[in-house]
């Protein structure tokens, strides 16, 4: 019989939900629930509109990124502006912020037992939607897998990603970002006792988990100090994507379940998830990366992004340290504000 992606992903789940229970890790549930979450679960909204919103297309203009040409500096984004263009006046028109987001990412944008989602992801598409509709609740809240946030922007299915997307060169190819919002790195994520120690030699022959289209992946594919880090073609036979997988907080469940050495991940994520699994812990000193989150839109709809360049303006001075004290200080203590906007000259 053939097992389509779906089944073979709920079979997979039932496995993993009967392992964890044997292991009586409450945080190891929590995951595995997320990952039921992530793979069973159809588009997230807050309630406020259930409806499909159509967005394909609206508010196109002709301006491309094309610093994407010559990128030296992929963070510098465009000048911030209020200024009503055709993609902001079509979400006026519509009523509704169309947001893709995480639900599986503790503190960045998950769900809670009674089923909001909140995080600092979330306070932050909220205070977009109030600028640009005056309501912080007329937002829409799509959750997207890792590897399918660049096609939810090009094929309308939302607005904005507010997805801790970290902006690089290849990407500003293909979307177009927000000034920075949050500065992070590359960290590897590991069990406690694991002799692994850091992003080094020590992953020499380890599995080693990440998100199919992340920077973690990128990462590994220019330098994996010998860790096994890709898949093999199974022919359909078995679990084809144990080492990448659409959603990065599958990996933790991989981790957990002793079906891979370690994860490679933004620190900020790992950060978030050891605090869920206090088995597991960062490793190494600090991130062997620098890089930037940015919310993302489609390519040309400049007047967007010069719009949440205001409101991340508005949002360093005052906002973003609140939100961090509530959701991120307690697990990545030491941060003392934002990064500062860089701007292009256009």
């Amino acid at each position: 019989m053939t097992i389509d992606g779906t089944e073979r992903s709920m079979t997979r789940i039932s496995r993993t939900v009967r392992a964890l229970r044997g292991r009586g890790g409450a945080g190891c549930l929590a995951a595995a629930c997320a990952l039921t979450a992530a793979v069973a679960l159809p588009p997230a909204s807050d309630g406020s509109d259930t409806r499909p919103s159509s967005v394909a297309g609206a508010g196109r203009s002709t301006a491309v990124q094309t610093a994407a040409d010559d990128c030296t500096n992929p963070e510098a984004s465009l000048r911030p502006s209020s200024a009503d263009g055709a993609a902001v006046t079509e979400i006026k028109r519509r009523g509704r912020l169309v947001v893709g987001i995480d639900q599986n990412s503790y503190r960045w944008g998950y769900r809670r037992a009674d089923g909001k989602l909140e995080g600092f992801d979330i306070d932050l598409a909220r205070a977009i939607a109030r600028d640009v509709l005056g309501d912080p609740e007329k937002v829409i809240f799509r959750a997207i897998p890792t590897n399918q946030r660049i096609a939810a922007l090009n094929n309308g299915t939302v607005d904005i990603v507010v997805r801790t997307m970290t902006i690089n060169c290849s990407r500003i190819k293909q979307v177009a970002f927000s000034t920075a919002y949050f500065q992070t790195g590359q960290q590897v994520l590991a069990p406690r006792k694991s002799a692994i120690t850091g992003y080094d030699a020590s992953l020499k022959g380890r599995k080693v988990c990440s998100a199919e289209g992340s920077t973690a992946f990128e990462a590994l594919q220019k330098e994996s100090h010998g860790a096994v880090f890709k898949d093999e073609d199974d022919g359909g036979a078995g679990d084809e994507d144990r080492l990448t997988v659409p959603n990065q907080l599958d990996c933790l469940v991989r981790l957990q379940l002793g079906e891979v050495d370690a994860v490679v991940t933004d620190a900020a994520l790992a950060a978030g998830q050891a605090a869920q699994d206090p088995a597991v812990e960062l490793k190494g000193d600090k991130p062997f990366t620098t890089e930037y989150y940015g919310v993302a839109t489609k390519l040309g709809k400049d007047d967007l992004v010069r719009r949440v360049n205001k409101v991340l303006d508005d949002y360093r001075r005052g906002s973003w340290m609140q939100a961090y004290a509530k959701w991120l200080e307690k697990d990545l203590p030491g941060i003392t504000g934002p990064p500062a906007p860089k701007y292009r000259d256009n």
